[in-house]
């Protein structure tokens, strides 16, 4: 994949649909990520199979898309613990620069504002499969099959 090639061609709104970020704050991202890989591999070592750019394309993929990680890493052509470590590296660098961290809870609270919850039915929802006897025959016909 050619990420660096594509980016440069996103409009403003197309970033956002593809990314679900503006331009400005996927560019933001990009260099606070260039910088803690400056300072990781500075003193050298093997280089990373993903570029910088990759790993942010992947971490924003991954959240927006709802995509697993299985199916971006044989995009990528790398392993899914690869792909996991990419997402985990890319939230640790952005909260530690502290532009990307969001407020705690305890400071939300605080705030006094309104809060906000939300239910969801997450149940699963059983499927009924025909049993393993009856793959002979058709439902709703009597007899053996001729």
């Amino acid at each position: 994949m050619d990420n660096k090639l594509g980016i440069g061609r996103l409009r403003e709104g197309d970033c956002l649909e593809t990314f679900g970020v503006r331009k400005p704050t996927f560019e933001k991202m990009l260099s606070i990520l260039g910088d803690a890989s400056a300072q990781l591999h500075g003193r050298g070592g093997r280089p990373p199979r993903l570029s910088v750019l990759d790993k942010l394309v992947v971490t924003l993929g991954y959240y927006h898309d709802y995509r697993t990680m299985r199916n971006i890493a044989f995009d990528y052509g790398v392993s899914k613990s690869r792909i996991s470590d990419a997402v985990k590296r890319v939230e640790r660098a952005l909260l530690r620069d502290g532009a990307f961290a969001l407020p705690s809870k305890r400071e939300m609270l605080k705030a006094g504002g309104p809060v906000v919850i939300a239910v969801v039915d997450a149940t699963e929802c059983e499927t009924e499969r025909p049993k393993k006897k009856s793959a002979g025959r058709i439902p709703g016909r009597r007899g053996a099959m001729s």
